[in-house]
């Protein structure tokens, strides 16, 4: 999992520091015309730009959502969880990165966006890890695998491992089957 996270932090500060070094804000480059486009531009609020004025609780949120993963990180003994939680925390982290030492201030930084695809907002490797990341827990939960690799099988409560029995009854002879 820390690998993952270390990767994913890794490939989007360094994508970053490309378009900061390479390119004008505001600056426009086709890529894979007409799918895909470098958009340089600094986004304050979270995705579409939503809530510009509190970058501050984006903040906020971005540290407790890391804290949580690194305690989660003791707890994964799956390999699928582990790059799972890895691409949500590297992805977290490098927004949290941008956040704390971007400008305007402290806290309160603008995170580089930079990857633009048609009719879809601009976008940077760090999302890309989150949204990623997540999809893999939303299939991981949707198959039942737990944080220890182990795949709960369907009729298992999950608190108590044990198995419900579930009746049934015998229509024809209106008896009940167990």
């Amino acid at each position: 999992m820390a690998a993952c996270a270390a990767l994913g932090l890794g490939i989007d500060q360094l994508t970053k520091w490309w378009v900061e070094s390479t390119m004008t804000l505001g600056q426009v480059t086709d890529v894979l015309p007409p799918l895909l486009r470098w958009h340089y531009i600094l986004n304050p609020g979270a995705a579409f730009s939503i809530g510009t004025d509190y970058t501050w609780v984006f903040t906020i949120i971005m540290a407790a959502v890391c804290g949580f993963l690194v305690y989660l990180m003791l707890k994964v003994r799956s390999v699928s969880w582990a790059v799972a939680l890895g691409l949500v925390l590297g992805g977290a982290a490098g927004n949290l990165t941008d956040r704390l030492f971007r400008e305007p201030s402290f806290g309160q930084g603008h995170v580089v966006d930079f990857i633009a695809l048609p009719n879809f907002a601009i976008f940077n490797i760090a999302d890309t890890c989150v949204v990623s990341g997540v999809i893999l827990v939303c299939l991981l939960t949707l198959r039942g695998v737990g944080l220890d690799g182990v795949r709960t099988p369907s009729g298992t409560a999950p608190e108590t491992g044990s198995t419900e029995e579930i009746g049934t009854k015998d229509i024809k002879n209106g008896k009940d089957n167990k």
